[in-house]
């Protein structure tokens, strides 16, 4: 319990650091001398003095020391060990609290000779043992050894150097040199010490029965009063000898390795045990796991099932691929006899770890309709594994703040330790695609990339997240349309689904500016699109033709705005009078327009003519062609009786060397005709004409053009309009009712003031009494209006431009 936990075992002391209590914080760790002194340890110091971190499954911390260590305290079998850990939030170690650790363990009895093989040292232990004979020896002065060996301490017992025994050379180190290359040695009241990290420079690798060892070769010279002692201070440490085969780690170990049997003539086994984490199992409790331990006459071999209790599987990433190793941290304990040592204790620790195995994640979808979220889990993950951060829209975003866009993350863990990640999400967040399906379906669709970390190895590797839902939540766009006298009207009502869907006319996309070339009217509040389009125009059908009636159809079809596949169809149809078609002016001037019926498209309407196959027509386009001409032209014939006189002709259409027309369209103008009396005529001095003014209501529209063409006037939403001084500006003026051919527009006044109000001062007449006002500079230029498809009644408009200017007031301009 508490951050930290500390186990004796045997000549070993673990403490455990809790994983829960450090976690997310930056850690220290010091090794406390007797005399109070706290050292910082690093892996070579680790090495060197008997140290080993590493962490177990849980994701604990594991500390490992040996009863020799550097630090370590040892009195009648009871070694002590001071430790103290520094834990931060800031990598900076500020503001760091500090534990300290100290422990005791008992070990006892010592053998003659221990070895250790840990994950980053070697260390071998010998007994010091001297003669009776020398120990009665009385030294008179024991200063006088550091004046015969200046190298040599001065202490009772002490390690003077070590002979490193090499297949090219034998190389002999003092103490202060053997440990600045990296070596521990120590002597206690009774043993020698020396620890070897398997990188040091005078280890070497030899095979025996096809297994590798980390092997040093020594000896080691210690002084006792007078006397030189010199013992054999070999080590050797398995560094391979396992097999993976039938889902099985197999752990083989040679038992008798040349370097250690120097010398010996006869040995017998005393003691094989193994166990997993330092702890010795049982044979009852190694049948329940179904380990196997074998005691050969030449090796001693370990099998364990894969996935088998005492291990644990680890989170591993290999070029980007998640996959998993099963761990156990195995150990053996060998002990023999022989009659060059008598009792020999020989403590293997090995991690094992199997081969990369990939797997594959786990994405699950529960969407929680009366809610609208998306409940998508992802794995399950092993406890090692830590989730960083989503990449939402090609943005990095940490976990805590994914809560922004909508986001609920929260963690699911089991029973057996393994975990996995829940995302809510909104089917409306922004992130989430949403796009139509069929009938009434939409697909919502989720995709994110999630980016883990694994602990401690701080390997990273990616999930990504594609999540499907579809839902019965479709509403289609509607549509309703109306004709009034000279236009057709279609008005879509938007639904949920076409927010990309654009408006095409065949293959036409509809935009605002191709909407204005024709003179089309499109708006688009995004909730409705309305168009309206003329009677006569480009992408109106005309599906029949009769006396009473002309049927005229405009179709407008919605594509998906990526892939241009075709959605919805929308039309609008309305009965128009064949009036609208014809003009019959009092002047005696016709305008006809002839229109192209569905099922004619092959029709040219360039080359329709009148009767009189001269008179072409004055106006085409693509599906109409408006003539021009005389009740007493091109061919019209003329019938009367008492009341009318009534014009008639035909536009007709011929195939090239076809005198038979495919294409007949009757029309005729019929006039009243006056009746005539007997009157008495007196000649009398004519009264000067006069003019009688009429009543009635006029209904006028005044518009801005953006050029001298006056095809595309300023919409309400370009206002206010900004112009440069003496820009041109081009405005129209339209009688809009009544439609009365009779009828001319003209001009009398037309004045600009400063504000928006008319009776505001001061004013400057643009015209006056129908003419340019003759003191401005730059004069009002009036431009001619011809007949068009917009323009039925040249004699309803007047067009003028002026240019731009200001009131100024001396050297001031005048603002409202």
């Amino acid at each position: 319990t508490g951050p930290m936990s500390l186990e004796c075992l045997g000549n070993l002391l673990r403490i455990t650091l809790s994983a829960e209590y450090f976690e997310d914080k930056y850690l220290s760790l010091f090794i406390v001398d007797q005399s109070g002194t706290a050292w910082e340890l690093d892996k070579a110091m680790a090495a060197q003095c008997g140290y080993t971190v590493t962490y177990n499954s849980w994701r604990n911390i594991e500390f490992r020391a040996s009863a020799l260590s550097c630090h370590s305290h040892l009195q009648k079998d009871v070694f002590t060990l001071t430790i103290q850990i520094k834990a931060s939030h800031a990598p900076d170690m500020s503001n760091a609290t500090t534990h300290l650790k100290s422990a005791s363990c008992h070990y006892g009895p010592w053998s003659a000779r221990e070895l250790i093989c840990e994950n980053n040292y070697m260390e071998v232990s010998i007994r010091r043992e001297v003669p009776q004979s020398i120990k009665d020896f009385i030294q008179d002065e024991p200063e006088d050894w550091t004046l015969v060996f200046p190298e040599a301490k001065a202490e009772e017992a002490s390690i003077w150097q070590t002979v490193f025994h090499q297949p090219e050379e034998k190389r002999a180190l003092l103490v202060s040199s053997a440990w600045s290359a990296g070596y521990g040695l120590n002597t206690t009241d009774s043993r020698v010490v020396l620890r070897v990290p398997y990188t040091a420079a005078q280890v070497q690798l030899l095979e025996d029965q096809g297994i590798t060892f980390s092997v040093l070769r020594s000896s080691t010279f210690y002084k006792y009063q007078w006397v030189i002692l010199m013992v054999d201070t070999a080590v050797a440490c398995p560094v391979d000898g396992v097999d993976y085969a039938n889902k099985t780690i197999t752990w083989t170990v040679p038992k008798y390795v040349p370097p250690l049997y120097a010398g010996v003539t006869s040995f017998k086994d005393v003691l094989v045990e193994a166990g997993v984490d330092l702890r010795k199992l049982s044979a009852k409790e190694m049948a329940s796991r179904k380990y196997v331990l074998l005691n050969e006459l030449k090796t001693i071999t370990m099998k364990i099932p894969i996935g088998a209790e005492g291990g644990y599987y680890k989170t591993s990433v290999n070029n980007g691929q998640l996959g998993v190793k099963y761990a156990i941290n195995l150990f053996l304990e060998h002990q023999w006899e022989d009659n060059k040592w008598r009792l020999t204790k020989h403590t293997i620790i090995k991690e094992i770890e199997t081969p990369f195995e990939q797997t594959e994640v786990a994405i699950t979808n529960n969407l929680n309709l009366s809610a609208r979220l998306m409940n998508v889990t992802v794995g399950t993950f092993l406890p090692d594994v830590e989730l960083v951060s989503l990449t939402i829209e090609g943005v990095a975003v940490a976990v805590p703040e994914t809560v922004q866009h909508g986001y609920l993350i929260h963690r699911t863990r089991y029973a057996n330790g393994s975990k996995a990640y829940v995302m809510q999400v909104p089917l409306d967040a922004p992130s989430v695609k949403k796009e139509y399906m069929r009938e009434d379906m939409r697909a919502y669709t989720l995709n994110v990339t999630l980016a883990f970390i694994t602990y401690p190895s701080s390997e990273t590797f990616v999930v990504p997240v594609i999540a499907l839902s579809a839902v019965k939540d479709a509403v289609l766009p509607s549509a309703g349309g109306f004709c009034d006298g000279r236009n057709l009207h279609l008005i879509i009502t938007r639904g949920n689904v076409d927010q990309n869907w654009l408006p095409f006319i065949s293959d036409w996309h509809l935009t605002q500016e191709a909407a204005q070339k024709y003179n089309y009217v499109l708006r688009d509040n995004g909730t409705h699109l309305a168009i309206s389009v003329p009677f006569l125009s480009p992408h109106v059908g005309y599906e029949g033709f009769h006396n009473s009636a002309i049927k005229a159809s405009f179709h407008l079809t919605l594509k998906d705005g990526i892939t241009l596949a075709q959605r919805r169809d929308f039309s609008v149809s309305c009965l128009f009078s064949p009036s609208e078609l014809i003009q019959c002016l009092p002047n005696g001037t016709v305008i006809i327009t002839a229109i192209k019926l569905v099922g004619g498209e092959d029709l040219d309407t360039a080359l329709l003519v009148l009767r009189d196959r001269q008179c072409k027509p004055s106006l085409v386009t693509e599906k109409t062609a408006t003539f021009k001409f005389n009740v007493n032209t091109c061919g019209t014939s003329r019938k009367s009786n008492s009341t009318t006189t009534t014009y008639e002709n035909e536009v007709l259409y011929f195939r090239p060397g076809n005198d038979t027309p495919i294409y007949q369209l009757k029309f005729l103008c019929s006039y009243a005709v006056k009746q005539t009396a007997d009157v008495r005529y007196e000649s009398k001095k004519s009264p000067p004409p006069s003019v009688k003014p009429g009543l009635g209501c006029l209904t006028l529209s005044l518009k801005l053009f953006k050029e001298q063409s006056y095809s595309e006037p300023y919409q309400e939403s370009e206002y206010p309009v900004v112009k440069y001084l003496r820009e041109a500006l081009y405005f129209e003026v339209e009688l809009l009712q009544p439609k009365d051919a009779r009828l001319d527009l003209n001009l009398d006044d037309c004045w600009a003031t400063n504000s928006q109000s008319q009776d505001n001062l001061p004013n400057w007449h643009i015209l006056d009494h129908g003419c340019e006002n003759n003191k401005d500079s730059y004069r009002t230029v009036f431009h001619k209006v011809d007949y068009s498809l917009r323009v039925k009644f040249p004699q309803h408009f007047k067009r003028f431009e002026v240019r731009m200017f200001t009131f100024v007031q001396g050297t001031s301009l005048l603002q409202e």
